[in-house]
């Protein structure tokens, strides 16, 4: 399935070895919850992320302590860490000396324009990129007066006035984020600000909660946005282990066509018509078997004669549940490439449907064992 989301314009920027913005694909983001000084568990948590799919992590650093680890994480880590820094220029300087990949940094808060002027000059020589990011929660004051009544209009001003200070010093490896808790908040901000400038977005429903709650704001704010073609990265944010995160975020991508790696699983809700006893077991077992091995199939388990053959055949493969063999014992259908290619009694069904989708894979070269 083709995406038919044209992508909103904008420059495309580079951290490592990810490509942001522009024509590249949406890469996936999340942030390290272990204290950055411990090295040995902060490396641990990237390996976990990378592993489920992260693209480009964030470690904060705080205080001296981060900073001083950095140059371990980064020369270790599989992929490109953005160092977090809040108010202590300092801190920004430290991290780039030690070879960070991208900073995450308001230039209006770190204080005098010296101090400003020797981190963006130490960034552009080292072409590191900078995401502003302007968070409903902690804007300026005197921006929030100006719109009192309008928080997404008071964050496009937020991100206005800090991309000025980078653009004055002549620097434009620019990222910029509007995030709030609120989703229609900041689904606003982000669509007002699409038309001022063409930087790259990454997106993020802040502080959105449990893997309950924040999924659901997560997949709706997000999803609204990559409809409309807006977004160039993005990151989950749950109360939650962050593999959690990736893990919502390629499922996101995936549902809304964007991305075309990972199971695509579709499996009839509960009704009366289910016609087998362990239809649940039987879905959590393809599911179990097939996601772990990262396969771009479309795999149908269907519960019944209603909806199941049609849904099978226009998967990759599928079963059927429903009807009764010769002797009376419960059976199915197997439908592979739209052909139906077994009729299986109902304990033999999803064990068959595993080993065609793993021959499918290889058929489609996706699996090479």
């Amino acid at each position: 399935m083709q995406t038919t989301f044209p992508r909103r314009k904008t420059k495309k920027i580079r951290i490592r070895d990810v490509e942001v913005g522009g024509d590249a694909p949406i890469s996936i983001q999340s942030m390290c919850t272990t204290d950055t000084h411990d090295v040995e568990a902060t490396l641990g948590q990237i390996r976990s992320l990378a592993v489920a799919g992260c693209q480009i992590v964030r470690v904060a650093v705080p205080e001296a302590k981060a900073a001083e680890a950095l140059p371990e994480i980064i020369n270790n880590s599989l992929i490109p860490v953005i160092a977090d820094i809040h108010f202590d220029w300092r801190l920004a300087l430290k991290a780039i000396e030690a070879g960070i990949d991208g900073l995450r940094l308001n230039p209006g808060n770190i204080g005098k324009k010296e101090r400003v002027q020797e981190v963006v000059a130490a960034a552009k020589e080292k072409q590191i990129p900078i995401r502003i990011g302007v968070n409903a929660g902690s804007l300026e004051k005197d921006k929030a007066d100006k719109f009192p009544n309008d928080i997404p209009r008071a964050m496009v001003e937020s991100a206005l006035y800090h991309i000025r200070i980078l653009e004055d010093l002549d620097y434009d490896q620019i990222k910029l984020s509007l995030k709030a808790s609120d989703v229609p908040t900041m689904v606003t901000a982000y669509r007002l600000m699409a038309d001022k400038c063409d930087y790259p977005f990454h997106l993020g429903v802040t502080e959105a909660g449990p893997p309950g709650t924040g999924s659901v704001k997560s997949s709706i704010g997000l999803g609204t946005l990559l409809s409309e073609g807006i977004g160039d990265t993005l990151r989950v944010s749950l109360t939650a282990d962050p593999v959690k995160e990736v893990e919502l975020a390629k499922q996101i991508l995936r549902t809304l066509g964007i991305r075309k790696d990972g199971l695509n699983l579709i499996s009839c809700p509960t009704c009366g018509r289910i016609a087998t006893k362990n239809f649940e077991e039987w879905v959590q077992k393809v599911e179990k078997e097939l996601d772990s091995l990262n396969l771009p199939l479309t795999v149908a388990v269907m519960g019944c004669v209603v909806n199941g053959p049609g849904e099978s055949e226009h998967a990759d493969i599928g079963v059927s549940f429903g009807g009764l063999g010769p002797d009376g014992i419960p059976v199915g259908i197997l439908v592979k490439n739209g052909e139906i290619i077994k009729k299986l009694p109902e304990d033999q069904l999803i064990p068959a449907l595993i080993e065609e989708a793993k021959i499918v894979a290889k058929e489609k070269k996706l699996i090479t064992a």
